[in-house]
């Protein structure tokens, strides 16, 4: 039944759907990572409850992403190069291990104001959802990734901003421990658009194959 669903989508020119489906499942495993870290920051989970709570969702982004390798292997049809799948599939492994760092970061600085971050994660859960859009037209409407991926892209160069204009304030004033600890968190925030932006180029190289 598996190979008989595989040689329909390839008839009908469609994604493997079991690809999507782990693709999907790494990001949603991403998403409720980003909206932990919202809820520590906010005060509604505690940051000890967080990081342990961060373990099992991670370990759930890990078992979608090797799902989606071993759904490689045996692809009649990808809408994109199995490499550019591949690095998609890194990328957001990288979002969502970067959310992990801030949520273990934040445990161990224990930083006064954790309000100030939310801006940025509040753009990295719209980064996540703009990637989730593009992963479901990848398997129902390919005409149209390359727009999904420059919104993506856009919002990775939207947390990339937030991040100056934060390091900018940060030393406006006098550097010590508590600013430094701050400046860490600030990255590691940045790195997560890194890795958004990252997965958007992934999805626009392979379009660009196409």
């Amino acid at each position: 039944m598996k190979r008989l669903r595989r040689v329909r989508d390839l008839m009908a020119g469609r994604m493997d759907s079991a690809l999507a489906e782990a693709l999907i499942g790494q990001l949603e495993a991403t998403k409720q990572g980003a909206w932990l870290a919202m809820a520590m920051i906010g005060g509604d989970t505690g940051r000890t409850d967080a990081h342990e709570r961060m373990r099992a969702i991670e370990h759930r982004g890990d078992t979608e992403r090797a799902r989606l390798v071993e759904e490689l292997s045996g692809s009649l049809v990808t809408p994109i190069d199995r490499e550019d799948l591949f690095r998609l599939s890194r990328s957001i492994d990288d979002v969502l291990d970067s959310l992990r760092d801030f949520v273990r970061e934040s445990h161990l600085y224990r930083v006064h104001d954790q309000q100030r971050f939310a801006p940025m994660l509040d753009q990295v859960i719209v980064g996540i959802e703009a990637l989730e859009a593009a992963v479901h037209d990848l398997a129902s409407r390919p005409s149209v990734i390359t727009h999904d991926a420059l919104e993506a892209k856009k919002i990775g160069g939207t947390i990339r901003r937030m991040y100056q204009y934060e390091i900018a304030r940060i030393f406006s004033g006098p550097v010590n421990a508590e600013t430094m600890k701050e400046r860490e968190l600030v990255r590691r925030l940045e790195i997560v658009g890194m890795a958004i932006s990252e997965a958007a180029d992934a999805i626009a190289d392979g379009a660009m194959k196409r």
